[in-house]
């Protein structure tokens, strides 16, 4: 789909509490997870122009949660909100605040579901291309032995409720990495050629002899894209790196200074993070003790250079590094 002169139109949606605002507040504007009490509710619709990789604009319609306000959405709002709209996110709490009976919460969860059906039905119609990310949140407050249990049961549910449409569900929590990997995989899909950017992202790992190559987003520090020569073991390495450097770079504001690059080595594997173009930053991992990091650095040198004449011929993506 085509994105329009205010960039592209992403929903975010759920009922009021399920979490939207605060991990909107974490991703985009540097809150920490402990300050985000602090928000207030979003009443009926909050817009957003974000930037994303400098000149990728995102439309994010931050829609207050409230029941009168659900239901405005899919009656008399209904073609204003999901018409044009190139991504859905819909919230929901794995635990109520509210404190009640087993019938209450069950009656809790199918409005929760019903309301998430009339938004599937409003994009099935409005934005038939649109992709759909529904993001199960809080489940800290789920007991660590119930998580997977407590997850599965929504994806079914909501998978149940969406017949014919292919969901993407997350996990997720402010506490802890899942926010990042939900929110880099959602950013991927609005990055414009993506495959041209990772055959590069290729031809730089093999020519640097690294075992990994990953780019990030400056600002966010979201995952865009990565390439690997070997087998890495943990699967949740991008989003760990992607919180730890947050956090570190909030911390560096704090004391007046910013974070500007570090390199890490042990007797396995040496990794450098280091600004790649002016809204990226790329990390290198490399285990071979016979390559110097200045022979990194001078590829990676390169590297930009050949990302800048990508640019210049046109590249889709190329003007948002």
């Amino acid at each position: 789909m085509a994105q329009s002169n205010q960039g592209a139109k992403v929903l975010l949606m759920g009922r009021a509490g399920a979490g939207k605002t605060s991990m909107k507040s974490i991703i985009f504007a540097n809150y920490h997870a402990r300050d985000t009490n602090r928000l207030h509710q979003t009443n009926q619709i909050e817009h957003n122009a974000l930037r994303f990789l400098g000149n990728l604009r995102l439309n994010l319609w931050d829609c207050g949660g409230q029941d009168v306000f659900m239901e405005n959405y899919f009656e008399s709002q209904r073609e204003t909100i999901f018409q044009n709209a190139e991504v859905l996110i819909y919230v929901l709490q794995a635990v109520s605040d509210k404190r009640g009976s087993a019938d209450f919460a069950a009656k809790e969860n199918a409005k929760d579901l019903n309301y998430f059906a009339h938004a599937i039905d409003s994009l099935k119609q409005f934005s038939p291309s649109g992709t759909v990310f529904c993001l199960i949140h809080k489940l800290d407050l789920v007991h660590e032995s119930k998580r997977e249990e407590v997850y599965r049961n929504y994806e079914r549910e909501l998978i149940n409720a969406a017949p014919g449409v292919k969901l993407v569900c997350f996990g997720t929590s402010i506490w802890d990495d899942s926010l990042f990997k939900a929110w880099s995989k959602i950013v991927y899909t609005l990055i414009p050629d993506i495959g041209t950017l990772e055959k590069q992202l290729a031809h730089i790992c093999q020519v640097c002899e690294a075992d990994e190559v990953v780019l990030f987003e400056k600002n966010t520090f979201l995952l865009i894209s990565h390439s690997a020569r070997k087998s890495m073991q943990d699967a949740y390495r991008f989003e760990k790196i992607s919180n730890i450097v947050k956090q570190f770079k909030l911390s560096c504001g704090k004391v007046k200074t910013s974070f500007r690059s570090f390199q890490v080595k042990n007797a396995l594997f040496s990794a450098i993070i280091e600004p790649f173009l002016q809204h990226s930053f790329v990390m290198v991992v490399v285990s071979d003790p016979q390559i110097h990091a200045a022979a990194t650095s001078a590829n990676l040198w390169a590297a930009r250079s050949h990302f800048a004449e990508l640019t210049k011929a046109g590249a889709p993506f190329g003007a948002h590094l």
